[in-house]
């Protein structure tokens, strides 16, 4: 991917965050059964001789990994961050697997209204807890 309107259109893709990069995957619907990456690793990094480096081995993570396990007719975006650096390559291998893995996943249908994430119950509305703005327990 060369274009900033194709990066654009796969940041609306499904995201799978790992320590040492953000994986985005979008299937494009079109005919096209081509796999396309696009790379991108800001100045927040390092400087350019880091970035360069994190770059290539995303490269060579990408020729080992998405033939097998990427999504074909697909935009895979890698976003690397700073602590993808200094992760072994092994590890970077493992998570870009463990990463498409869970794009390639269906959704997961949304809880029942009214139900919490951990399963309890929510705290009757007089129960103490913190207000807005004061940060004091009441």
């Amino acid at each position: 991917m060369t274009q900033r309107k194709d990066y654009l259109a796969a940041n609306a893709g499904k995201r799978a965050p790992m320590p040492g990069f953000v994986l985005i995957v979008r299937p494009r619907g079109d005919a096209d059964s081509t796999m396309r990456i696009g790379i991108t690793v800001s100045k927040k990094v390092g400087n350019a001789v880091t970035r360069n480096r994190m770059k290539r081995r995303f490269r060579a993570l990408v020729r080992e990994v998405l033939p097998v396990e990427g999504v074909a007719g697909a935009d895979h975006v890698l976003i690397g961050r700073a602590s993808g650096i200094e992760r072994d390559y092994a590890a970077l291998k493992a998570e870009l697997a463990k990463a498409l893995a869970k794009v390639k996943r269906p959704p997961v249908a949304p809880a029942q209204a009214g139900a919490t994430m951990s399963g309890a119950n929510p705290a009757p509305s007089g129960a103490p807890g913190l207000r807005r703005g004061d940060g004091e327990i009441t």
